[in-house]
């Protein structure tokens, strides 16, 4: 009879387990696409974990995200970036984002371990909708990660042709037209404490160009 307790606790422990593996799963997508249904549209959400019980305390093994759209300020999305560190590997795409002023097309996140790498597609149209004065902005340049960009803009019915560098800053994004005392006029793009941003480069494409970002959890 004694060894029938520990048998049937143990029987109960085990049921428990297998019922946890079956069930925390899909609550844990399904909460994670109502989040993200706030922000757009939804196509698919995939949430793995072995065992599953690590879900009660938010970590998961392996997540995927496809979303139609996505649509958030600039410092929502930096903010749900930087959770991403108690996933062991994340693939996330929207087909259109939103962020701020700015629009990115295809969008990808990628995490595996504490490497991350985000790619995106920006077309001028979409520069110019959110800064009005720029008329093109083409890459130049890349290397040594960091992305020269090169942009004619108009104002006050001047015609100009400025460089800028986009470049990773002690963890941080930022952007720097080329020109004496440019540092003055640095702009940060991305900034999150929990992630730390190593390289940018950017490929033509048809009507802008394709810019990828990698990065590493701090």
């Amino acid at each position: 009879m004694r060894f029938r307790v520990p048998l049937l606790v143990l029987g109960i422990l085990a049921l428990g387990l297998v019922v946890a593996q079956l069930v925390l799963p899909g609550i844990a997508e399904q909460r994670l696409r109502d989040r993200l249904a706030r922000h757009g549209r939804v196509l698919e959400v995939s949430v793995s974990a072995f065992p599953a019980i690590e879900l009660l305390w938010h970590r998961a093994d392996h997540v995927v995200v496809r979303m139609a759209s996505y649509s958030s300020s600039a410092s929502s999305l930096q903010s749900t970036i930087g959770q991403v560190a108690d996933t062991g590997s994340l693939d996330a795409s929207a087909r259109s984002l939103h962020a701020g002023l700015l629009s990115v097309h295809d969008a990808t996140l990628r995490k595996r371990g504490g490497e991350l790498t985000a790619s995106g597609g920006v077309t001028e149209a979409d520069l110019r909708s959110a800064l009005p004065i720029l008329d093109s902005v083409t890459p130049v340049g890349s290397a040594g990660g960091e992305l020269t960009l090169q942009g004619t803009g108009t104002f006050l019915g001047l015609t100009a042709t400025v460089d800028a560098t986009v470049r990773p800053d002690s963890g941080t994004l930022v952007v720097s037209p080329d020109v004496p005392f440019g540092a003055l006029a640095t702009i940060t793009l991305f900034s999150n404490p929990a992630i730390a941003v190593q390289s940018v480069s950017a490929t033509p494409d048809t009507g802008g160009f394709t810019a990828t970002v990698r990065a590493r959890l701090r």
